[in-house]
């Protein structure tokens, strides 16, 4: 029988709320006090940067992100600046990787990548990876942008996971937000929606529930909402 999975989604969650409550969960789920989970939910909008700390990839001054109400924070996720906000679905896997010898912490990236490919192909869209770049990608736009932390846990050998992917659903993203960045140092490229690449509407929650399956045939877990 696979593992439960606890599953919520949130309409709006601040980013740094979000944050505090992956820690207390991380901690939790080492102790073997809760299930391991998925957060799915959409944040205000807001500009994390990543461990690699590139602050001229962020164009707009603090001046600039007060007028515009957009949140900034240095976090503890691997990669660079990315954006949160409306209209992009956010998957935070909080799960319990076990440490021995088969540990694969980049096969961990390239699933994440898998669940957001696979759901894209249900809709017909062709979908892949770029060697160079973690990400999920259409052609040369991102679609969903993926940086995670492994937390080595205290009571197991091994790590739980926290962060996750950023997954761009309506059309006008990239206006709304990534304009104020170089999107993961990524120049040469640009962004797209799962609006764009279809012509169709979609609703952020709507997505958030269809994406599950796709998440548990990737990942052997039984999901359950929350």
């Amino acid at each position: 029988m696979n593992k439960p999975l606890d599953v919520s989604y949130t309409p709006i969650v601040d980013y740094g709320m979000a944050w505090e409550l992956q820690k207390l969960h991380v901690s939790a789920i080492d102790q073997g006090e809760r299930h391991e989970s998925l957060m799915l939910l959409q944040h205000p909008p807001t500009y994390t940067m990543g461990s690699q700390r590139h602050p001229e990839h962020l164009l707009l001054s603090k001046e600039e992100l007060e007028k515009q109400g957009i949140g900034l924070f240095e976090i503890d996720r691997g990669g660079d600046i990315t954006y949160h906000g409306p209209g992009q679905l956010v998957g935070y896997p909080l799960l319990l990787l076990d440490g021995g010898k088969n540990l694969n912490l980049h096969g961990f990236l390239r699933d994440v990548e898998q669940v957001i490919i696979d759901y894209l192909a249900s809709y017909h869209i062709e979908a892949g990876r770029k060697p160079e770049y973690t990400g999920v990608w259409v052609g040369d736009s991102k679609i969903c942008a993926i940086g995670v932390k492994f937390n080595k846990c205290r009571q197991h050998r091994g790590f739980v996971t926290s962060h996750g992917f950023a997954f761009n659903i309506k059309s006008g993203i990239a206006d709304a937000g990534f304009s104020g960045i170089i999107p993961c140092g990524i120049q040469e490229f640009g962004v797209t929606s799962l609006e764009d690449c279809t012509g169709h509407t979609f609703e952020v929650e709507e997505v958030a529930r269809e994406i599950v399956p796709y998440f548990t045939r990737v990942f052997p877990y039984e999901a359950h909402w929350l």
